[in-house]
């Protein structure tokens, strides 16, 4: 732990890493009914449990990214520089898969694009369209190299090397789900699904849990108290 870890970044660290474990098992709820709904295999979930999971993609995004701030003040000085890169890739990430969502979320459903024979290309979450092949680019891509980027921060204990190996195996998944656009079949992209829905909201728990046992630097420091007789001594000493 560094020494820049102070007490803000702890609380910020718990309140994130819970917020993200929240919002992701609150996603599988919509996804899973949505999974139920659909007619075929093929067919894209519906609302309004599609309207609800981008929704839930948006809220849960500031707090992945107060968790690698957080990881940032955890950081020794030795593993700054990779969890600054985590940090600079998960911005990313949430820029662009927000961006994609919001745009879904809002544009697509006006009537004045409804009819447009071209909506499918561009605002579609299916391949191949536009925001689908950006919001692949956020997932298996900024995300896989923020999570590697941020495993070799987590050394030394139990916990923390658990966290490390979480990392490695979540961002190895969500790069698999590249094999999806190199194969030309939007099913392979479940593999990346696993390694950031499945997996990383676990290691995010455990990052909650290892600031929680943390404790800042200041935490242990209180002014001295004088005692009495230091007291009388400090005002003799004044007074002479």
């Amino acid at each position: 732990m560094a020494a820049g870890f102070t007490a803000s970044a702890r609380r910020l660290g718990i309140v994130s890493g819970v917020g993200t474990v929240f919002l992701s098992a609150l996603y599988t709820v919509p996804l899973l009914a949505g999974l139920l709904s659909l007619p075929s295999p093929d067919a894209p979930i519906g609302d309004p449990w599609f309207s609800m999971m981008e929704i839930l993609i948006i809220l849960t995004m500031p707090f992945m990214v107060g968790l690698m701030v957080a990881v940032q003040a955890w950081a020794s000085p030795e593993t700054r520089v990779f969890s600054l890169l985590a940090l600079v890739f998960m911005g990313l990430l949430t820029g662009l898969t927000c961006s994609v969502h919001f745009v879904i979320l809002t544009v697509s459903h006006q009537a004045e694009f409804a009819g447009q024979s071209w909506l499918p290309l561009l605002l579609s979450f299916k391949w191949l369209s536009v925001t689908y092949a950006l919001d692949i680019l956020a997932w298996d891509v900024f995300f896989a190299l923020a999570v590697l980027s941020a495993a070799p921060v987590f050394s030394g204990s139990r916990l923390a090397r658990s966290i490390r190996l979480l990392m490695i195996i979540s961002g190895a998944l969500a790069l698999g789900g590249l094999s999806g656009v190199i194969l030309h079949d939007a099913q392979f992209r479940n593999i990346g699904i696993v390694g950031y829905a499945g997996v990383f909201p676990v290691a995010a728990l455990l990052m909650a849990i290892l600031f929680y046992r943390a404790r800042s630097p200041e935490a242990g420091k209180t002014q001295p108290r004088l005692s009495p007789r230091d007291d009388k001594g400090a005002f003799d000493q004044t007074s002479s």
